[in-house]
């Protein structure tokens, strides 16, 4: 049975368990077993014990974000050390690309990324199919190693000692159900509305550059509420209010076309949802540029479908 390593930067350990959950069904089935650095036990060596792991493991998972690039540990040992075990056919090495990050010029940039095209997962509108698509890549990977196992290279790569210390084998099975508080996802609405503000002043920034004859205008508000707004040769096309609900709306982050200090209407709402993990956001579904209620969006999911709603009709009309 193949067995898979992550090297992660422990910033990113909420979207390690979130991708080990969806590796959860080719353990059951016995295609991998995974490790990662906290499955280390109290007293063993932490450093000779990943050492083990990065020097025999058959499939080599690479968590790339700017907290891995930027890790002295995680780019200039874990995965340098991966790549020379690639390039002898020691282990297969697949980059997942969970953040945008200069990456392409990093010496794994040569290699197929996942999820698709090497669209960092937390820009997805739908995190748990970005995860799927990684674990359908491992479930390749698996069987591709097992009907061309390289034994002849991998005798040749170090071996586990015969004396290894055993006492510290456990699962890395150790998440418990998680709860949130009010005061949390009131925090994360907050930050995600902050998010999708910058999202979208620096995407009507960038429109009227790569368009010619367009210009986007970015007004915020007040602390809760911002315009926006796209031209075409000086006359408006698209209008949006983006702004955290009132009245009716008042536990959600609401999107209405044009311009409005009200807050009493929207055509689509974003609800802040956790599940025994994490917090995300949930679409109501209500535009038909919209998504999904069923998605689990990130803040750059939700911001991007918020954004979908204000140029979708510029990109499916005569404008």
């Amino acid at each position: 049975m193949p067995s898979v390593f992550f090297s992660y930067s422990h910033i990113d350990e909420a979207l390690r368990d979130q991708l080990e959950k969806q590796l959860a069904m080719l353990k059951r089935q016995g295609v991998i077993e995974t490790w990662h650095d906290r499955r280390i036990g109290a007293g063993q060596d932490i450093h000779a014990s990943i050492d083990d792991h990065i020097n025999t493991d058959d499939i080599i998972l690479l968590l790339v974000s700017a907290d891995f690039i930027a890790s002295d540990y995680c780019y200039d040992i874990e995965m340098q050390r991966a790549m020379e075990r690639h390039e002898r056919n020691e282990a297969i090495v697949i980059p997942v690309i969970l953040r945008a990050c200069d990456w392409h010029s990093a010496p794994f940039g040569k290699l197929n990324a996942v999820p698709r095209d090497g669209k960092p997962i937390t820009q997805w509108t739908d995190i748990d199919e970005a995860m799927l698509q990684v674990a359908k890549a491992v479930r390749e990977a698996s069987a591709r190693f097992m009907s061309n196992p390289v034994t002849e290279v991998r005798s040749q790569s170090p071996q586990r000692p015969a004396d290894i210390d055993r006492t510290g084998l456990r699962s890395s099975n150790m998440r418990l159900t998680k709860t949130f508080t009010q005061r949390e996802k009131d925090q994360f609405k907050l930050d995600t509305f902050e998010y999708i503000a910058r999202f979208f002043e620096n995407s009507l920034s960038e429109l009227g550059e790569r368009n010619r004859g367009y210009e986007g205008v970015f007004r915020r508000i007040d602390a809760n509420r911002f315009f926006a707004t796209i031209y075409r040769d000086g006359k408006d096309v698209a209008r949006g209010t983006v702004y955290i609900g009132g009245d009716v709306w008042g536990r959600g982050i609401c999107y209405v076309e044009g311009e409005t200090t009200a807050s009493n209407s929207t055509n689509e709402s974003l609800s802040v949802e956790s599940d025994d993990q994490t917090l995300y956001l949930k679409s109501m579904g209500m535009a038909s540029f919209g998504g999904s209620r069923e998605q689990k969006l990130s803040q750059e999911g939700a911001a991007e479908l918020l954004w979908g709603i204000l140029i979708g009709r510029l990109q499916n009309s005569s404008y």
